[in-house]
């Protein structure tokens, strides 16, 4: 039973059965077949209990735009993920306009960027493009970003 349980947990396994060594009775290796490697899924910092959120069409057009200006600014799938990571905390992935007597100073767009910090117009940081390639302009500059932990690395870009 452990074993079964093992094997269910572990996901499937390929056997490499050589039909040689099968006859002759040696032992056999079993290997695990399309794991994912853990350094590049959680590769900084503790795996923690997982969660879902469902996105509706314009939180979803928003991960493609954030996605789209991280790959056209050369940028690898990690500086997406903490793109994409920022914006879920900061607007939960919605292109907010200004908030009135709710909004934080003059924050606005998918990252909560401020006209009066720098990071560009109303018009500009209200562009899912031009918002994310603000983002990682800054995240660019900070040395060693690839090897921090993702909250770490957000935030010395947000600065909020």
């Amino acid at each position: 039973g452990l074993a079964f349980a093992g094997g269910m947990f572990a996901g499937p396994v390929a056997a490499q059965v050589d039909g040689a060594a099968l006859g002759a009775g040696k032992s056999v290796a079993a290997v695990q077949a399309d794991k994912p490697d853990t350094s590049r899924l959680v590769p900084h910092g503790v795996q923690g209990a997982q969660s879902r959120i469902d996105l509706d069409a314009e939180q979803t057009a928003n991960v493609k735009a954030i996605i789209a200006a991280t790959k056209k600014a050369g940028m690898d799938e990690r500086a997406a993920v903490v793109s994409i990571a920022t914006a879920l905390q900061e607007s939960k992935l919605e292109n907010l306009g200004h908030l009135g007597d709710r909004n934080d100073h003059d924050s606005q767009g998918l990252f909560q960027q401020r006209p009066s910090s720098g990071w560009g117009t109303v018009e500009q940081i209200t562009d899912p493009e031009y918002s994310t390639t603000a983002f990682l302009k800054g995240l660019k500059q900070v040395d060693g970003w690839q090897d921090m932990p993702l909250t770490q690395a957000a935030q010395t870009v947000q600065v909020s």
